[in-house]
Parts: C-alpha cells; sequence; structure tokens
C-alpha cells in the first residue's frame, strides 16, 4: 500500500480523464489523494475515494508571480502529506509539481500529453516553458509520452533521459463506457468536432470547410461542435463568433457535456482537424471505439488514430481545402461503407488504445519505483 497522490489543472479533467485509473488504484489498496483547482467535479472524486486537496494553477496563463504561488503551494502539499509517489498529467502539474514533489522526497510519474505550441512557437513564452521542461522534467522518475514524437522531441534536446520514458496508447478508451453505436442510415451525413474551442484545434478550418460542403450538399450534411467555449487562451473562440456561425446556418453548437457518448452515437464521423501538438485526442479514441469513421489532420498524435483509407482519412494540416477533400470522400460513401470503416476503428481501438493498458502501465511503474 501507498501514498499517491494524483494532480491535474483542473478536478474536471481528473474525474473525466482519469477516473478508472483513480479507481484502479484505490481497489489496489493504495491511499489516494486528488491535487487540483476546485469545481464542481471535486466532489465527485471524493465519491470515488480519494481526498482531495484544493490548489491555485492559473491554467493558461503566463504570469510569474501565479506561477510562483503555484510551485509553492505544490511545495507545501508535498512537505506535509508525504505522499510515496506523485501522477502528475497537465503541463503546470508536469513543471511545478515535479520539482516540489521532488524537493520534498516524492517520487514523481508524469504524463506528457501533447506539447501545444509550446515546440511550434518561437515566442518568449514559449522559449521559458521549454527550459522549465528541461529543469523540471530531469526530476521525474518516469515519464510517459502519448506519441512517439514528443518522446523523440524530449530525448533529442536532452529534456529527458531515454531510460526514464515510455510511450502510453493516449489516455486511452473506456470500451465498456464507449461501446458500438451505428448511426441512424436517415439520409443525413452528420460530423461532430469535440474538443475544447481554440482555432489551434482547427475549429475555424472546419467552419470554413462546414461553409463549402452545405453550400454544396444542403441539408443532406450536419456539422456540429462540442466543448468548453471561451476557455482561457490566446486561441478560444469567442461566445460572439460561435453565435454568429449558428446563425448563419453552418454548425449547431452543442455547449459541453459529460455523456459525451450521447453525440457522439448520433453522428456518422468523427472530426478534428487539429494543429496544435496533440498527444493522442482522447474524442478521437472514443468515437473510434463506438465505430466511428475518424477525418483528421496528418499531425502529430492525430495521425496515430487512423490507418489511412481504412478506418478514416488523414487531411494536411492548415488547410481547408485538403479537409473538404476528405470530408467529400466521407460523405460520398454509402452508409454501409461508412459503418465498415467505423468498424475497423473499433477494432484498432481495442488492439492498440484499450483504457486498461495505460492503467496495467501506470501500476506497474508505481511497483518499480517504489
Amino acid at each position: 500500500m501507498a501514498k499517491i497522490a494524483i494532480s491535474a489543472n483542473t478536478s474536471w479533467y481528473l474525474y473525466n480523464f482519469r477516473k478508472n485509473t483513480i479507481l484502479s488504484l484505490i481497489e489496489a489498496g493504495h491511499i489516494v489523494t486528488a491535487i487540483a483547482p476546485r469545481d464542481d467535479y471535486s466532489i465527485k472524486l471524493e465519491q470515488l475515494g480519494a481526498r482531495f486537496i484544493h490548489i491555485d494553477i492559473d491554467q493558461g496563463g503566463t504570469n510569474p508571480i501565479n506561477d510562483a504561488k503555484t510551485f509553492f503551494a505544490f511545495n507545501s502539499i508535498f512537505k506535509a502529506e508525504k505522499f510515496d509517489v506523485v501522477l502528475n498529467f497537465t503541463p503546470k502539474n508536469n513543471i511545478y509539481g515535479t520539482v516540489a514533489a521532488s524537493k520534498n522526497g516524492t517520487k514523481v510519474i508524469n504524463n506528457i500529453a501533447g506539447l501545444g505550441i509550446i515546440f511550434i512557437d518561437e515566442n518568449m513564452t514559449a522559449k521559458i516553458a521549454r527550459r522549465l521542461y528541461k529543469f523540471s522534467q530531469r526530476r521525474a522518475d518516469k515519464i510517459f509520452f502519448q506519441n512517439e514524437d514528443d518522446r523523440g522531441l524530449f530525448i533529442d534536446n536532452k529534456l529527458a533521459d531515454i531510460s526514464k520514458t515510455d510511450r502510453l496508447p493516449g489516455s486511452g478508451a473506456d470500451l465498456s463506457r464507449f461501446a458500438i453505436s451505428p448511426a441512424a442510415d436517415d439520409g443525413v451525413v452528420s460530423f461532430l468536432l469535440v474538443a475544447r474551442m481554440l482555432y489551434d484545434k482547427g475549429i475555424g478550418h472546419y467552419v470554413e470547410a462546414a461553409r463549402e460542403l452545405k453550400q454544396r450538399y444542403g441539408d443532406k450534411v450536419q456539422f456540429n461542435l462540442l466543448g468548453f467555449l471561451d476557455v482561457n487562451n490566446p486561441s478560444a473562440v469567442s461566445r460572439a463568433e460561435m453565435q454568429v456561425w449558428v446563425d448563419e446556418g453552418i454548425v449547431n453548437y452543442l455547449g459541453f457535456s459529460d455523456t459525451v457518448e450521447e453525440e457522439i452515437a448520433k453522428v456518422d464521423c468523427m472530426v478534428l482537424p487539429s494543429f496544435y501538438r496533440e498527444g493522442v485526442p482522447k474524442s478521437l479514441l472514443e468515437a473510434g471505439a463506438m465505430g466511428k469513421p475518424i477525418v483528421t489532420t496528418d499531425n502529430v498524435g492525430c495521425r496515430e488514430t487512423v490507418d489511412h483509407g481504412v478506418n478514416g482519412y488523414l487531411c494536411q494540416t492548415r488547410s481547408t481545402a485538403s479537409l473538404v477533400e476528405m470530408l467529400t470522400k466521407m460523405i460520398e460513401h454509402t452508409h454501409q461503407e461508412r459503418l465498415d470503416m467505423g468498424l475497423a476503428s473499433r477494432q484498432k481501438i481495442e488492439n492498440e488504445f484499450d483504457e486498461k493498458i495505460i492503467i496495467n502501465k501506470y501500476l506497474t511503474a508505481i511497483e518499480s519505483i517504489i
């Protein structure tokens, strides 16, 4: 039995993405404490059987004073609690949580779930973030990456010792919750994009493609968006912008949901034209598990979910024309052909992305370092 902390920048993330990991740790006899900013999901973490400790994290901010406060808060928590190991998720937890934990003798297992714009941009913020990763990740005991591109980048830039790294197949999909759900053959080909509403996720290209395809196919196609709007991010889509698109009749905005499987079940295809440096997008794994074909970019993290022409299509990044081409292919398929591609998605998720693979790797890593 060990005292284990699990930390992220929202309680929502821990509950929605790491619920089964927490349950498995508790079932294995460990004492689990969740560390995250308090929100509506904090009490749900406690209902799972985890303790909860609040911490302030300016999730998308770059104010060094706020980040210093976060580090000192982590340091106080680890000094007082004497955890055996901490599992960190999300960037600031991976950085400040790692330094604070190692300073207090707590073993560290990090999860690098994509690198966003840190290794794309050359502005001062990105350069500082890279230095912080280099300073912090040398203190981790184990670092899991969600794709080989990110792992190679850290190793090549000497941000991490290769012996401490390993690859996970994304954050996995719960194959029992996300069961095969064929779309109805109703004469309408419906698409869904599930993500935080960020332009970096390709929202602009999706809307432009929807505009063009709606003009061509009319009511025979439908384009839906699901996810957090007006988030604290320079790439965020505003509520006013979204309303303009909805009023124009281009897209349907569905808000956000804790039962995303209900919306995925209704559609014919999942889309994510992201040029953000993803880990492996959870929405694509969950859609694949439900037997949906996928159209996404030939981009880090995204390409892992698609065998081009088998369970979906890969388009070029930052290219509306390429996205339109691949969506047109999907529209022109028969309903049965889309269902067959969806079954190939399910098979791929079962073989490569079952959430149980991830949980077992965590249990093994915890045993090996403590």
